[in-house]
């Protein structure tokens, strides 16, 4: 069976989300259900777990999740993690910028480089792209950098000038990425449900939804503020569903 928790596995949250494996698989086994005694990382914690049938528990993000996960996947619940204007369990994007660009608001940012991690990603490409296009702006990409950390190098070096990064990761990488130090924050997106626990079809999600809450609850305070973690909450389906998705890079290029 597969478990991988990639979505924020980096710095001191790597070794937090090993204990907090630890606890949940602890709890999977007290229910008589197998459990793999390590999380899967690299390349494979991804898709390859996401669409696996060996699929025990994963965390997605909410744009693959609506657009070809969620008539294929059982949905576990979703982690609150206590992100600031936002209701339990959603999160949001930071627009950010280096911190010596004279422009301040996003409207300065109309028609500037942006930089994405990828284009089926929430926070760094619909989530901004949503809100720029809401607010009458264009922020035509310059660089696909393939991660949220890439994208905060690529403004921080001048290869773009602004990107739109994940609050949590945003706050993960803080202290942790020295190119941090060079950005500022520019605007923050509208609210929209965070990152889906998933499990594959079949599975007994609610049990699944006891256990890791219960671990959760457990992991010892550091662990907790490690992740940003504060518990797990359940969102409807059709919340996710109802989160817009933006046109593709290849056609606001286009447009530009």
């Amino acid at each position: 069976m597969i478990a991988s928790l990639g979505m924020y596995d980096f710095g001191p949250a790597q070794g937090a989300n090993d204990r907090l494996w630890a606890l949940v698989g602890g709890g999977l086994r007290a229910r008589g259900i197998d459990a793999p005694k390590a999380l899967t990382r690299g390349e494979h914690a991804y898709w390859d777990a996401w669409q696996s049938p060996d699929l025990l528990l994963s965390q997605t993000c909410g744009y693959p999740f609506r657009a070809r996960l969620h008539d294929r996947v059982a949905y576990v619940g979703t982690p609150d993690y206590g992100v600031e204007g936002c209701p339990p369990g959603h999160y949001r994007s930071v627009f950010v910028a280096r911190a010596d660009d004279p422009r301040q608001t996003l409207q300065d940012f109309d028609g500037a480089r942006f930089a994405y991690n990828e284009p089926l990603s929430q926070s760094g490409w619909a989530a901004p792209q949503t809100h720029a296009a809401k607010l009458g702006l264009r922020l035509p990409p310059a660089v696909q950098s393939g991660g949220h950390r890439l994208s905060a190098l690529a403004v921080a070096e001048g290869r773009a000038d602004i990107a739109a990064l994940d609050a949590v990761t945003y706050a993960l990488l803080q202290g942790v990425e020295p190119a941090m130090d060079g950005l500022k924050e520019v605007a923050r997106s509208d609210p929209t449900p965070g990152l889906p626990l998933i499990t594959a079809t079949g599975r007994d999600a609610e049990t699944l939804f006891d256990i890791v809450a219960a671990a959760i609850a457990a992991l010892v305070p550091a662990d907790r503020t490690a992740l940003h973690l504060k518990g797990l909450v359940r969102i409807p389906l059709a919340s996710y569903l109802a989160v817009p998705n933006p046109p593709p890079p290849e056609q606001i290029a286009a447009r530009s």
